[in-house]
Formats: structure tokens, C-alpha cells, sequence
């Protein structure tokens, strides 16, 4: 049976590390071969190597391969045009994975080899504060369970309020971390100047208002497990300090010239798959191999509409109220309900139920109130009976009421989430919203 979870190299399985060399670039596109641990694998023209190419500038011999842990001794055979790594030509180096060589006009890859994580799904209906019955829910649940034996680095992908810090944190609780602290960052919120100072921390005087030193949360987070939240929309430069401090285990606040160790284990999420960043060269390779040791996808509501009756049981007991049965027309209108906000606009619709029925003591009798949802025409109208400035500036503003209202909902009033996807300044687009009527304007 498949699960929602992907293993690049199979470390939980105790066994060697897979990893491969892929072809990505040049006439031999898509050829790859099998590395296999504490054995050289060789690269050129010539028959006799285990990956031949074709592209007349690479040598007959051109270079060997051998994994070593989490990472890869390349060493160059004497070849006549070179191998080069970050622009550097190199005789010999160990190198991370994820790094790109290129040899002649041929680039390669190491990366670990994809591999499905096939676990029988969990017999518990919950796991921390996720609640769920269904199939998908309690296969992500025997993945969290597994990966709470370990160290293990964890990517976690899924739409916004689909409950990936509950997980973390959850992941955090059940790991022999659980003494330690849990630290939380959502590195899409914080401006582009203050990501490092919030990771790595500042020394006083390290920039304009750095009045004194400053813990950043890996340090905070030390002994314990460290979440970064929408890590698909850091810099290239975050990105490079930040693969540098897992490789090395050390991170140097900014303005230091002290690196301080490293201990915790990391946990990141996204709302967009990575794999299609490293794609479109927006995210490090060499970094997505780093922390999607074990890949796993959290599931939308829409697509476990089964675990709706749960949820909304057990946020009736968190509120200190007996759920009773949740059933009937009520629980028939929530599964119908798309919930694009997914689990967190879910609790917004009871928090909201509950507010409305006082001395309601259950699910029957909650006053339900949903969004309605308009049926959308298929082109905005045109008015050819008014002036073109005034039919334009109409055109313009029912866009922007449809566009804004469905962006809103979408990510459920996450202000930093709407404004990346819409690629508009945050105040920009509140002022936007508060034109529309979508939030309330300055009191």
C-alpha cells in the first residue's frame, strides 16, 4: 500500500544509502547509474565505464565517484577539459548531495535515489493534536510515528491550515527531543534583512538598531527540534548560509567571527513542492537534498472529507462542550463545503458557530454559517453603453473584487501567504482588501 511519503537514500531503514548520478543538462539527458556505497563508479567515453557518455569534450576516463556517508568523493582521472564545481575546476573533493558537476558540455548530478515509503497505515485516529479517520491521514500518521524514532530531517508539504506545525510539534512530542524546546519560524513572514538574524542571531552592533546580542532560533532551538515554516521563499543567500550550517553543524551569528555548534533537529514545511523549485532553479538542489531526507505531504481536507465529523468532535472538547452526535444535515454541509482555508478555516467556522449559539451544548443546534459561493460567469461584462474610461475602470474594479475575494479565502487571511502568490507588496495589498471590503479598515 503507498503512502503520501517519499525517502531520499532510505536512511530509516538501516541499511546502505541509495544515491544515483543523473544526466541533467547536455546530449545524454535522463542517463543515470546506480552509486553503490564504498565502490568507485566511473564516468566517460570509453565503453568500460559505468556511466558512458557521448559529449565529445568529456575524456575516455574522465572522472570516479565513490558515496561516503551523506556525501560523495569525486575525484578527477587526469581528464583533458576538467570537472568543475561551482564554477572551480577540481582534481578531487567530497561534496554534498545535490551537487552539480560539469564536465566538458555535459552536467551531473549526486542526489539520493526516490524511494516510496510503504508503511501500513496507523491504528491510532490521532497523532499530537491531528485528529483524522481516514486512510490518507493514518498513513501520514504511521510516517510521523516512524520518523519520531529518529533524528531525521523532515520536509513537510502541504496547502496552508492542512496542520504542518501541528505535525512538527506533534513530531517533536513523541521524539526523544521532547525535553528540549520546540521553536517555530515562519520564514515567510520576516523581511528579507532580518531572516539570518532571526535563524542564526546578531551580535551588538552588526547593523543599524543590533543595540545588543541576539539568541537566533537555532540557537534557541538547541536540544530540541527547530520548524522553519514556508521555506520556499528564502533568498539564495539564506539558502547558502543555511546549507553551510547542516553540513557543518555550525552556525555564526551575524557580526561574530565565533561558530557555535549545532544541535537540533530540523523540521521545515512549504506550501509549493520543492522539487519544482529545484526544477525552475529558485531552491538549491543541494539544500532540498539536505532537508527532504524524508519527504512527507500533508492531505487538504477536501481530499479526507471523512475526518470532517472527527475534527469538528474534537474541537467541541477542546471548547469544553459535549459534541453529542455530529451528524445529520449540519455534518452534510461542512463535507460539502470545498474548505480551500483546509483544518484552520474548519475551527474559524466552529469558533464562529459556537459564538453564535449561546447555551448551545452540542453539535445539534449550532448555528452553521458558510461562505456561499456565487456561481462565477465566465468572462467579466463589458458595457459598451457608458464611455471607455468608465466601462475600463468597471472591468477593473469586478476583477479585483473576484481575484482579491478568492485570494483571500484561499489562504484564510494569512496576509504574507496572499501577497507571495499574488506577488504584491504586503501593505499594498491590504490597502487592497480594505477598499473591497474583505477586512475591516483602520479604526
Amino acid at each position: 500500500m503507498s503512502t503520501v511519503a517519499t525517502l531520499y537514500g532510505e536512511p530509516l531503514e538501516g541499511g546502505p544509502r541509495r544515491s544515483q548520478l543523473e544526466v541533467v543538462e547536455g546530449r545524454d539527458l535522463g542517463r543515470a547509474v546506480a552509486l553503490v556505497e564504498g565502490r568507485d563508479t566511473r564516468v566517460g567515453t570509453a565503453s568500460d565505464c559505468d556511466l558512458v557518455l557521448t559529449d565529445e569534450r568529456v575524456s575516455g576516463h574522465h572522472l570516479r565517484v565513490r558515496p561516503d556517508g551523506d556525501g560523495f568523493h569525486v575525484h578527477d582521472e587526469g581528464s583533458t577539459n576538467g570537472t568543475h564545481y561551482q564554477g572551480s575546476r577540481i582534481d578531487a573533493a567530497r561534496l554534498p548531495a545535490g551537487a552539480v558537476l560539469k564536465i566538458g558540455r555535459t552536467v551531473l548530478r549526486l542526489q539520493p535515489q526516490a524511494a516510496a515509503l510503504d508503511l501500513p497505515p496507523s491504528r491510532s485516529r490521532r497523532f499530537g493534536e491531528l485528529v483524522g479517520e481516514s486512510l490518507a491521514l493514518r498513513q501520514a500518521f504511521a510516517v510521523l510515528e516512524l520518523a519520531a524514532r529518529s533524528d531525521v530531517t523532515v520536509l513537510l508539504e502541504g496547502e496552508t491550515g492542512t496542520g504542518k506545525e501541528l505535525a512538527a510539534r506533534a513530531l517533536h512530542e513523541a521524539s526523544a527531543r521532547r525535553r528540549g524546546p520546540f521553536v517555530a519560524v515562519d520564514c515567510g513572514a520576516l523581511p528579507e534583512t532580518l531572516v539570518d538574524s532571526e535563524l542564526f542571531g546578531h551580535v551588538r552592533g552588526a547593523f543599524t538598531g543590533a543595540t545588543s546580542d541576539r539568541k537566533g532560533a537555532f540557537a534557541r532551538a538547541s536540544g530540541g527540534t527547530l520548524f522553519l515554516d514556508e521555506l520556499d521563499g528564502i533568498s539564495a543567500t539564506v539558502q547558502a548560509r543555511l546549507l553551510r550550517a547542516l553540513e557543518e553543524r555550525v552556525i555564526r551569528p551575524v557580526g561574530s567571527d565565533r561558530e557555535l555548534p549545532l544541535d537540533v533537529r530540523l523540521v521545515v514545511a512549504t506550501q509549493t513542492p520543492l522539487p519544482a523549485r529545484v526544477a525552475e532553479g529558485r531552491f538549491r538542489a543541494d539544500l532540498f537534498y539536505r532537508i527532504a531526507v524524508l519527504h512527507l505531504r500533508l492531505p487538504p481536507l477536501r481530499e479526507r472529507r471523512e475526518d470532517v465529523g472527527p475534527i469538528v468532535a474534537e474541537l467541541l472538547r477542546r471548547r469544553g462542550l459535549e459534541p453529542g452526535g455530529v451528524e445529520g444535515p449540519g455534518l452534510q454541509r461542512l463535507c460539502a463545503h470545498d474548505w480551500p482555508g483546509n483544518v484552520r478555516e474548519l475551527r474559524n467556522a466552529i469558533d464562529r458557530a459556537v459564538a453564535l449559539s449561546p447555551g448551545v451544548t452540542g453539535f445539534e443546534g449550532l448555528r452553521l454559517w458558510l461562505p456561499a459561493r456565487e456561481p462565477e460567469p465566465s468572462s467579466l461584462a463589458i458595457h459598451t453603453d457608458v464611455p471607455f474610461a468608465a466601462a475600463k475602470a468597471a472591468v477593473i474594479e469586478e476583477f479585483e473584487r473576484r481575484y482579491l475575494g478568492e485570494l483571500w479565502a484561499q489562504h484564510d487571511g494569512n496576509l504574507s501567504a496572499a501577497a507571495r502568490q499574488a506577488g504584491l507588496d504586503r501593505k499594498h495589498l491590504r490597502t487592497l482588501l480594505r477598499r473591497h471590503g474583505l477586512i475591516p479598515g483602520d479604526p
